[in-house]
């Protein structure tokens, strides 16, 4: 990165603008006689505008030197020659070049002001009605209106990508109703951090204890530690916490409490022994999800005694025979309404699962595969032979502008297509997530959830999986026996001694699991290098491709960030021809493998076979194919779909030949190598190490200190989760 300076100058012209985002490339005539090229977020930006852009020179391969705007200070254009430019560039509906010459001409510098307050004069000018006088008004009042609220936005250094999303929400209250409560920006729609808009708020000169603070800091410990897999919090705990982090008496956030209980916004109940304290949907979601469980629990279908002769067929087709515990499964997936799966590596459930959807199928239902991931999807796609889709796509997701949360299309006015859904992976289904599934199961559908119970739990709050096993009323077989065949894998072996907190077996002669003891972090990482780019490839014709390099943090040498460099590094150097595109410390490159690190609604795809839709997810990985001359579009194949990318969404992206074991979740990979090196003591787990191992499917390589796999192994601390679904499918059936 180059040099920070501050340039002043007026809008020229504008080379590219995204209106969703307002990234914006312009070209900038400074008071020197300059024109430079800007880049950055600066929405609804026009020719004749004058602004103070702060910020970096780089140079771009293409077009040379560009500042990349940091801070942007705007002021309306002045001058006659400005605003007419301003107005011809049609930022304002209704307006072009000829009419804006025309007002110009008869209301000179005063041309803005007539148009923000004296709309009725336009009449006076040649093709304009007094309905169009007043369009134009409203239009350039937005306008003014949604500016005046990015001023106030980047005043405080906060992202103006806010401002349309606060506008359409607010309209022109929206700066009104930000200076009256600058916490509302606080909401999840928004999601600034609340320590930033509590100094914000302060300098406003909010007290220390303003209802509405107190209110923003209860319902920002109830949404934080929603990332931290709690449902609800304690009252007791909730309180402290409130008022530990604004420094307020706990009776007076008590106070506060109760009128957020008084208003709904909260809700209290007592559940698992503890008043618990819960966002509204999330305790919605909760009660829902336990009571729907409950009701297709209870509605069993009659079956009569085809379903054994079915898999007596089915065995006599495949020349195999079911476990005992397996025909179970089957016989009780046709039976029941609601099924739980479960089991480790080598047990068979991906048998059972074939089973039960052919036995579903021969019963002429129409049958549904899912997965929370899209490699979730894709492997169970060719395990069971017929097309599985993720969660997310299957339900028909929107992301909601306005109010910034995600929907569904089908839901219980419109369900799923189904007779029976089939849901693997299911560790990694969150409440909010189940909630939605369940809601668009059509009446008399069955739901068969299949999952590894030693499996970290969901990203998202919620602990379902673990919860409907333990609450001993969803009817459930768990699939104990380890099969002959699966039992030679030194990889199974050892996830299921760590399972039992014994470190794995590190010693030789293991055909797929192999450890390599590198104690200096700086061989440790020249041994992955050395192992992805030249030995695997080289000596067991496993392409690098096919290998994904696994660590538990993203931090240090050892780290996740550290390792992508060296990867890529030796895998995609740069090259002649080759473009590539630096964002912060990250240089993109066509051919690199990257992640998609955050859902986003709205980036636009492009199937193989011509199918359009919109959507990639956190965790999505692909490979960058081009990146235009230019530096602003790239293009990422993600799986069988194409996407193209502005420069601003780079920052949603991360290099990914190596990831963190929670993002490997729900994907399997032919090779692993896996780093074993100190982390975070909240990483140092048995869950951690046991996910890690169980992703390889033919070759599993640690690298590290040998000490550490052990520590991890007998390290069986799982942070509770607050959540009372466990409590309330018990108490629901023993009620019935």
């Amino acid at each position: 990165m180059g040099e920070r300076s501050t340039v002043m100058g007026t809008v020229q012209n504008i080379v590219f603008q995204n209106e969703e985002n307002g990234y914006t490339v312009l070209c900038l005539l400074t008071e020197q006689g300059e024109l430079v090229t800007v880049v950055g977020c600066i929405p609804c930006a026009a020719p004749g505008e004058s602004m103070a852009v702060t910020g970096v020179w780089t140079n771009h391969p293409s077009y040379g030197q560009q500042l990349t705007a940091e801070s942007v200070e705007r002021r309306m254009p002045e001058s006659e020659a400005e605003i007419a430019a301003y107005l011809a560039s049609g930022i304002i509906k209704g307006i072009g070049p000829a009419t804006a010459q025309r007002l110009v001409d008869r209301y000179g510098t005063d041309t803005l002001a007539v148009l923000e307050d004296e709309p009725e004069r336009l009449q006076t000018i040649k093709g304009i009605t007094a309905k169009r006088a007043m369009e134009i008004s409203v239009a350039f009042r937005q306008l003014t209106g949604l500016r005046r609220v990015m001023e106030f936005l980047a005043r405080y250094d906060l992202p103006v990508t806010m401002a349309m999303r606060l506008y359409r929400a607010y309209g022109a209250d929206a700066l009104p109703r930000l200076k009256d409560n600058p916490y509302l920006l606080a909401d999840e729609a928004y999601g600034v951090a609340f320590s930033a808009l509590d100094e914000i708020a302060l300098s406003m000169g909010f007290e220390a204890n303003s209802p509405c603070r107190t209110e923003a800091a209860i319902l920002y410990e109830l949404s934080y530690n929603l990332g931290n897999g709690h449902v609800f919090l304690p009252r007791d705990k909730l309180l402290a916490a409130t008022a530990q982090l604004i420094g307020v008496p706990q009776d007076e956030v008590e106070i506060t409490l109760d009128a957020l209980l008084e208003r709904k916004a909260v809700v209290q109940e007592h559940i698992a022994g503890v008043e618990g304290c819960y966002l509204r949907r999330m305790y919605e979601a909760e009660t829902y999800v336990s009571a729907k469980l409950l009701a297709m629990r209870k509605n069993p279908f009659e079956t009569a005694g085809s379903v054994s002769r079915i898999i007596a067929e089915i065995e006599k087709k495949r020349g195999i025979t079911y476990a005992p515990q397996q025909k179970q499964a089957v016989e009780m997936a046709a039976r029941e309404g609601v099924l739980l799966l479960t089991g480790g590596p080598g047990t068979g459930k991906t048998t059972t699962v074939q089973a039960i959807v052919t036995l579903l199928q021969r019963m002429g239902l129409e049958v549904l595969l899912l997965a929370p991931t899209g490699r979730a999807a894709k492997r169970m796609s060719e395990l069971c032979g017929q097309e599985a889709q993720t969660i997310h796509r299957a339900l028909g997701m929107n992301y909601n502008e306005l109010t910034g949360e995600v929907t569904f299309r089908k839901n219980g006015k419109e369900p799923l297509e189904a007779d029976a859904v089939i849901v693997d992976e299911m560790s990694m289904v969150d409440l909010e997530l189940m909630r939605s599934l369940l809601t668009a199961l059509r009446p008399g559908c069955r739901l068969v959830m299949v999952g590894d119970p030693d499996q970290l739990p969901s990203v998202g709050a919620g602990n379902v999986f673990a919860d409907l096993r333990r609450s001993g009323v969803v009817p459930t077989v768990a699939l104990k026996e380890i099969f002959r065949q699966a039992q030679q894998s030194a990889i199974i072996r050892n996830a299921y001694a760590v399972n039992g907190g014994q470190a794995p077996d590190l010693g030789g002669g293991q055909e797929d699991f192999f450890f390599l003891c590198r104690r200096s972090p700086e061989r440790l990482v020249q041994t992955v290098v050395e192992l992805v780019a030249q030995r695997l490839p080289q000596n067991m014709n496993i392409p690098a491709e096919s290998i994904q390099v696994l660590s538990a943090t993203r931090k240090g040498e050892c780290g996740t960030a550290n390792l992508n460099r060296a990867l890529q590094s030796a895998l995609n150097p740069p090259a002649r021809g080759k473009q590539q595109k630096v964002w912060g410390d990250t240089v993109f490159r066509e051919g690199d493998r990257v992640m998609q690190t955050k859902n986003n609604y709205d980036v636009i795809w492009e199937k193989d076979d011509g199918t359009v839709g919109t959507g990639i997810f956190n965790g999505d990985v692909g490979i960058i194919q081009e990146i235009d001359p230019s530096g602003e579009l790239i293009t990422i194949r993600f799986e069988d779909r194409i996407s193209v990318y502005t420069v601003d969404l780079l920052s949603q992206l991360e290099l990914a030949y190596a990831i963190t074991v929670h993002k490997a979740q729900g994907s399997e990979y032919r090779a692993v190598v896996l780093v074993s090196a100190p982390a975070a003591p909240g990483l140092m787990v048995r869950g951690v190490l046991y996910t890690a191992i169980t992703r390889a499917r033919e070759l599993l390589i640690v690298v590290g200190d040998d000490v550490v796999p052990g520590k991890m192994a007998a390290n069986d601390r799982q942070q509770r989760r607050y959540s009372g679904l466990r409590r309330r499918l018990k108490q629901g059936g023993e009620a019935t």
